[in-house]
């Protein structure tokens, strides 16, 4: 595969991380889940205005990876109060990882989680968290093949329907 090149996403990109952002996610979640909860989700999440918010938020940073002129994925994390859940000051946690269908099983994801890690050893944490859909077994493997465990469970509500994440982190330091 040619060079897959990772590279921070800034606001002058806010249109291709809508896009990325909306694509991933529904070709990772359209099947088990309704239309008119998707469409609600996506609207809601991948709104300019919360992609905005999010993009001038210090404590979050968004990556591409790219190949050629294509964004093929994206890597969203976050650290301190800009956590979903945990804010822990010594934890870094990694909101999203998704990679186009077509670029599956190409190592692309494991790029991205790759730039996650480097950043949580640039800052310092003691581990790195994240929240996995419990129906998503392809992602879940991904996670403990480098070394995460679970630790705890919690709700996300996508539209009427109450789902569960898996909660696993791995330590670092």
């Amino acid at each position: 595969m040619e060079n897959i090149e990772v590279r921070k996403v800034t606001l002058r990109n806010i249109e291709e991380l809508q896009n990325i952002g909306k694509q991933t996610f529904a070709e990772t979640f359209s099947s088990g889940n309704s239309e008119e909860d998707m469409k609600a989700y996506l609207d809601n999440s991948f709104s300019m205005e919360k992609l905005q918010t999010e993009l001038s938020d210090k404590n979050s940073e968004f990556y591409f990876a790219v190949l050629g002129d294509n964004v093929i994925g994206y890597l969203k994390i976050n650290v301190g109060q800009s956590q979903t859940e945990v804010k822990d000051k010594n934890a870094l946690e990694i909101e999203r990882i998704y990679v186009l269908k077509e670029f599956h099983g190409k190592k692309v994801g494991q790029l991205l989680y790759e730039k996650a890690m480097e950043i949580s050893r640039q800052k310092g944490v003691d581990y790195v968290w994240l929240g996995v859909w419990e129906e998503n077994p392809r992602a879940i493997r991904f996670y403990k093949k480098n070394g995460f465990v679970e630790f705890d469970k919690h709700i996300f509500k996508l539209g009427d329907d109450e789902q569960t994440d898996i909660m696993m982190k791995l330590q670092v330091n």
